[in-house]
């Protein structure tokens, strides 16, 4: 049997210590003329688009379509350098995960996340996990997590060649969001306390799994049987 994986990035995959809210600053003096503290901005879980919706919101601004997309750009521009101003990191298990997934030919590995395009493939390169992913589902301009989650079905079957059943995708995340997006498209959801949410809030959200990190890539495997297995709520 074939399995698809949908990895989430922030919080699941890597750590950017919140670098990121250094390019929204940028994007917010850029667009919005702006020079504003970011620094509590609420980013969990959030796509891209809702994130610059917040940040154009907070600054007493209305977040109009054209003003988010054109906040989005700039932010996407200021995002590779500003990933360096703080020492986030890979989180523990995903490297050795990866690296043991890479060569099976039974399991693609692809991302369902809110960043965009650009700014997905820049955390990515940064922290050297580019390479390990072929492709995904992301935020566009405007998306949700609901629409982002339906464009992943369509991206499973583009690899495969055919459609590809909800049954025979996992989708890991670290929030709720993350949850119900898997849900959303009948698909197991295995969510990891990596982030701002806890194994209960996750259990309570709906995940067909929730733990507190990663095993090691033997343990990941018996796992993704196990939740692989489960019935779908």
């Amino acid at each position: 049997m074939t399995r698809t994986l949908f990895w989430d990035i922030d919080g699941t995959l890597l750590s950017t210590a919140r670098a990121g809210v250094f390019a929204l600053e940028e994007a917010a003096r850029e667009v919005c003329g702006s020079d504003a503290d970011l620094q509590a901005l609420r980013t969990a879980g959030l796509t891209d688009s809702e994130v610059a919706a917040g940040a154009i919101e907070s600054l007493g601004l209305t977040a109009e379509p054209q003003l988010v997309s054109a906040f989005l750009r700039a932010y996407e521009r200021h995002l590779p350098d500003r990933l360096h101003w703080r020492r986030g990191g890979v989180l523990g298990g995903v490297r050795a995960i990866l690296d043991d997934l890479r060569d099976d030919p039974g399991i693609t590995s692809l991302l369902l996340t809110g960043n965009t395009p650009a700014g997905a493939r820049a955390k990515l390169e940064h922290y050297g996990l580019w390479d390990d992913f072929d492709g995904g589902a992301f935020c566009a301009d405007g998306d949700d997590r609901e629409t982002i989650a339906r464009r992943a079905l369509t991206v499973a079957a583009e690899h495969a060649g055919e459609p590809v059943a909800g049954e025979d995708i996992v989708v890991i995340g670290d929030t709720p969001h993350d949850v119900r997006c898997g849900r959303a498209i009948g698909a197991a959801t295995l969510a990891v306390a990596s982030g701002s949410f806890t194994v209960d809030e996750l259990r309570a959200a709906g995940a067909t799994a929730a733990i507190e990190q990663l095993p090691d890539p033997a343990g990941f495997r018996e796992l993704l049987e196990t939740v692989a297995a489960a019935p779908r709520g």
